[in-house]
């Protein structure tokens, strides 16, 4: 049984601040987003977590290891660096919707998004150590089977964009929908799914859904560990198993 913990990284009164005393230029909100989503990734990921940008005002992470503590140190470093400050919410779940669901509403209970006298709110719990187990997280990578081949070296660019990105809509739905999971597109042809306790029936599933819907195979290694970082790396390495086989579904344990 996995046990996700989930936190929800929300930028304080964002939408407001982007246009006072006017609007700004969409190349310096672009930078600061990015600039902001590398430093977050890095500083969870030193603590063996992941980060996922989804709306880049709001961030979605996998935080399994990471204390409360970690956390306030987390606020008080964007704090001091960035214009703007972040709101946390942290729960866990047997599901990482149930976990994100629970984080999301603890931040709304602080205060609306554009609420200006919200700031940085820290609220929820995190998983004791004494309750820390090896298969807290399941992680499930996946890639669209020759990428290069199929789109990179034969379409444009952004046709290339809209297939792959027609194949993780399809996923992403298919999982939230099938498993409560929560996938994320993490650049090139990869996405990173964030799963309950899932065998390898519903990973064939998935993968016939998104060939049926939308026309993109893919494939997919699946690893479990104590962290993300512990199951993320045992994902890819079943990823590999995938592409030296010829399989479509691989399980790193």
């Amino acid at each position: 049984m996995t046990n996700t913990q989930v936190t929800l990284l929300q930028i304080d009164n964002y939408g407001p601040w982007t246009v006072t005393p006017e609007p700004r230029r969409e190349a310096d909100l672009q930078t600061l987003q990015s600039r902001l989503y590398a430093d977050i990734s890095q500083f969870v990921g030193n603590r063996d977590g992941y980060v996922f940008f989804t709306r880049f005002d709001n961030m979605i992470a996998v935080t399994n290891g990471l204390s409360f503590e970690d956390h306030a140190l987390l606020q008080e470093s964007v704090g001091n660096r960035y214009p703007v400050t972040l709101s946390l919410g942290v729960a866990t779940g047997k599901t990482p919707v149930q976990a994100l669901s629970d984080a999301t509403t603890l931040v709304q209970d602080a205060g609306s998004a554009q609420d200006k006298n919200r700031r940085e709110c820290l609220e929820g719990r995190v998983i004791d150590d004494d309750h820390r187990t090896d298969d807290d997280v399941q992680i499930a990578h996946f890639d669209v089977i020759d990428a290069t081949g199929e789109y990179t070296d034969e379409l444009n660019a952004f046709d290339t964009f809209i297939e792959i990105e027609q194949g993780y809509a399809s996923l992403m739905r298919y999982m939230r929908e099938a498993h409560d999971s929560l996938a994320f597109f993490v650049g090139g042809d990869n996405v990173i799914v964030v799963c309950p306790d899932l065998g390898e029936g519903e990973y064939e599933d998935a993968i016939y859904h998104v060939q049926e819907s939308v026309d993109v195979d893919l494939q997919v290694g699946v690893g479990r560990g104590e962290t993300a970082h512990e199951a993320g790396i045992a994902a890819k390495h079943a990823l590999e198993d995938c592409r030296a086989n010829g399989t479509r579904v691989e399980l790193g344990w």
